[in-house]
């Protein structure tokens, strides 16, 4: 699906995952494979984060021996996830960081809400860790934007939210000029035993971009997971591989690159996904959506291996007013 010279930038993270965990077939343990060895989405040696973003590193050897053992039985994953629907990717994502740092012993609370003496919400830790002596507090977000504007800089209102009522800047404004200093509250240090002796922000996530050179992005990491987003009218206009199909992706799909069963299965511990399709197909399915939904959508480019769909690349589609609207907001917040 990526067009242009510089397609490779946008396969890249897709094959690196695929020689590394292409064991991993089952969606919840690749999902947790993601989110322990993804390039972090914030470059940890940019000054202007001060030292506060957790660097965990890629998962050594001993994280992906646990990994496979969970890949041959999921048992002890599933129970901590419950069975349930997640309808919130955030959501779910928390679950299994919660799950991996309480596998560990590190866990001392995850989601922890402190209250004001009016019994004000003042807010909430994502995860405070066993620090020795004290707490790391880890503020954790899986985050998913789109760069509407090529202009050269650090204005990371520049990368919005597919639905375009959230930007990176306004995310990590709240993370490093509130969230963190949650610790330092008097009602926070009230409730703990143990005081907080870090606070880091841990960013995963996928930036995309629009055709061209994605330009480099100051206090970005280097080698962070990307893609492309097309307006729907120009998605018929993309050269395709030969056999290439598309599967328009679930929510809870979105974090690592997608391995499917080529065919339908009847296991129902198997998140299901729409069928693969050509483009000719996709491309009228998204403008009857459109026409009723003005969400963009996340699509797979996949090859088939074997009984597998594997991703070779993703993009977000977005309506073909969508550009239109991302600057109409940018003007907005930009307005005195």
């Amino acid at each position: 699906m990526p067009a242009g010279a510089d397609a490779t930038v946008f396969t890249a993270y897709q094959a690196q995952f695929a020689r590394r965990w292409g064991h991993l077939t089952r969606p919840h343990v690749r999902a947790l494979a993601w989110l322990l060895d993804s390039p972090d989405l914030l470059d940890p040696a940019a000054p202007g984060w001060q030292g506060r973003i957790a660097v965990p590193g890629p998962a050594d050897a001993a994280t992906a021996a646990w990994l496979a053992q969970l890949e041959a039985d999921p048992a002890p994953l599933d129970a901590a996830l419950g069975g349930r629907h997640y309808s919130r990717l955030g959501l779910y994502a928390e679950k299994l960081m919660a799950f991996y740092f309480a596998q560990r012993g590190d866990l001392v609370a995850h989601g922890l809400q402190v209250r004001a003496a009016n019994n004000g919400t003042v807010g909430e830790f994502d995860f405070l860790l066993d620090a020795r002596p004290g707490l790391r507090h880890i503020e954790f977000a899986t985050k998913f934007y789109l760069l509407d504007s090529v202009t050269p800089g650090d204005d990371f209102d520049q990368l919005v939210g597919p639905n375009l009522a959230d930007t990176l800047g306004r995310k990590l404004r709240k993370i490093f000029g509130q969230q963190l200093e949650l610790g330092r509250h008097p009602a926070a240090q009230a409730l703990l035993a143990q005081p907080v002796v870090a606070a880091q922000a841990l960013v995963k996530g996928w930036l995309f971009y629009p055709e061209g050179t994605a330009p480099p992005l100051p206090g970005i990491g280097a080698a962070h997971c990307r893609a492309r987003w097309h307006t729907l009218g120009r998605l018929g206009g993309l050269a395709q591989a030969p056999g290439e199909l598309h599967i328009v992706m679930p929510r809870l799909h979105w974090l690592a690159p997608l391995m499917v069963p080529a065919r339908p299965t009847d296991d129902d511990t198997v998140p299901s996904t729409p069928p693969a399709m050509p483009l000719g197909d996709l491309i009228p399915l998204l403008e009857r959506k459109f026409a009723v939904d003005r969400s963009p959508v996340m699509v797979a480019a996949v090859r088939q291996e074997g009984h597998w769909l594997i991703e070779e690349t993703r993009a977000f589609v977005v309506p073909d007013d969508w550009p239109q609207r991302a600057a109409e907001r940018r003007a907005a917040r930009a307005a005195p």
